[in-house]
């Protein structure tokens, strides 16, 4: 396998990187630009570049990471997140089409794009109706719907990978598990006066899965996925965020108390979003490996070590 990882220096990207390095032969793109000779600086809101890149490079594989991702911002930003997200893979898939149609093209898209899901309706599988209602949601599942129009226009070899939440060490702030983790660490690290943390809505449910189980499925995608299938990439387990606050809480040498904070409720929520992995299981045997707790663990250690 050779591999091209667009948003190679990214929370995901940083964590696909590191798994494939005994598998493939690695390269990436990133916005910036980068001194190390197998990352390369890449707008791929220029599909000229994109061409010439993936020309040079030759990749058998495109892991396509890059874009926006954060859904509180995408209400902020809505023209930016259709630019990167959709904008950008139409230019990378155009590419890929002129360049070596013969490539195999993960996408990315996200829980979000099934949007509301009707009281009582289960897990989630992959061929249910897709209602977004957030710019990003929306944004995610343009691209998935034209990995379809790739495959069955062009013969593209395209597979769209669905994730639902992903967390771990490394993740960015704004995102709940990374948000909370960071302001206990706080807290205990004695950084800040008031041993109070800001919360939003607790009462979501979530499917959580540890970023570095995430990789593992995407190169099994990679792998076998059928060119044009989309594939959930979760853990089949709901987790109310109340429960992963007490989770992280349970970590604290310090009795913090929880404040609502009205900047992080969303201006839409959904309620309840759990996916059903069987698809991806039946396909190549993958499972999640790591427990929540573990993983949560890891991210507040982080940020202990990191502040």
């Amino acid at each position: 396998m050779k591999a091209l990882i667009t948003g190679i220096t990214g929370f995901v990207g940083k964590h696909l990187e590191a798994f494939l390095q005994d598998k493939a032969e690695v390269y990436g793109t990133s916005r910036n630009s980068r001194s190390n000779n197998h990352i390369f600086q890449l707008d791929l809101l220029s599909e000229t570049e994109t061409f010439h890149l993936i020309k040079k490079i030759k990749p058998t594989h495109i892991f396509h990471l890059a874009g926006l991702s954060n859904v509180k911002d995408s209400w902020e930003h809505k023209a930016d997140f259709i630019q990167a997200n959709v904008i950008g893979t139409v230019h990378l898939l155009e590419a890929v089409r002129q360049a070596d149609d013969q490539i195999k093209v993960m996408t990315v898209g996200s829980s979000e794009e099934y949007g509301i899901v009707p009281e009582g309706a289960g897990k989630i599988r992959e061929e249910a109706p897709l209602h977004p209602i957030s710019p990003y949601g929306l944004s995610k599942c343009a691209i998935s719907m034209l990995v379809k129009l790739y495959y069955k226009s062009y013969g593209l070899n395209v597979t769209h990978a669905r994730p639902f939440n992903h967390i771990g060490p490394g993740q960015r702030l704004g995102f709940v598990s990374t948000d909370f983790a960071h302001q206990i660490a706080l807290i205990n690290k004695g950084i800040v006066e008031e041993n109070k943390i800001k919360i939003g809505n607790l009462q979501t449910v979530r499917d959580f899965t540890d970023v570095r189980d995430i990789v593992e499925a995407y190169y099994e995608i990679g792998r076998y996925g059928k060119a044009g299938e989309v594939y959930n990439v979760c853990t089949g387990e709901g987790v109310a965020i109340q429960n992963l606050l007490e989770i992280l809480l349970s970590f604290s040498n310090k009795k913090i108390e929880p404040i609502v904070d009205p900047n992080r409720m969303r201006a839409a929520e959904i309620p309840r979003l759990v996916g059903d992995p069987e698809k991806l299981i039946k396909l190549t045997g993958w499972k999640p490996k790591r427990k929540l707790e573990d993983t949560l663990r890891d991210i507040y250690n982080n940020w202990l070590y990191k502040l």
